[in-house]
């Protein structure tokens, strides 16, 4: 498996590993073996700060945010956390359903 997909694991003090997918998504390793690798799926914050850094990076639908959290959070987990930061005013959205941060943060 391509590390794009699987990650790359790197070694944390107090002996636990995280998987880094890229600069914004790095989670915690649970297991992994040849074919697999599995992680601590992201909690609500983990999941709200990985979408502000991603949205950083320039708008984005909520597909191309799910498929770039494939398998870590679902479609509704991602409109749920989206919701809550446009309700905050971190974020806003466009009428071609494009997220993006309201002002730098």
């Amino acid at each position: 498996m391509d590390e794009a997909k699987r990650g790359r694991v790197e070694p944390l003090s107090g002996g636990k590993d995280v998987v880094v997918y890229n600069k914004n998504i790095v989670l915690e390793k649970l297991y992994e073996d040849d074919e697999l690798v599995v992680v601590v799926a992201p909690n609500e914050d983990q999941l709200r700060d990985i979408l502000i850094r991603l949205l950083n990076e320039g708008p984005k639908t909520v597909k191309e945010l799910h498929s770039m959290l494939s398998g870590l959070a679902s479609e509704d987990k991602i409109r749920r956390a989206l919701a809550e930061l446009v309700e905050e005013g971190i974020v806003v959205s466009d009428n071609d359903g494009r997220y993006y941060i309201a002002s730098p943060y």
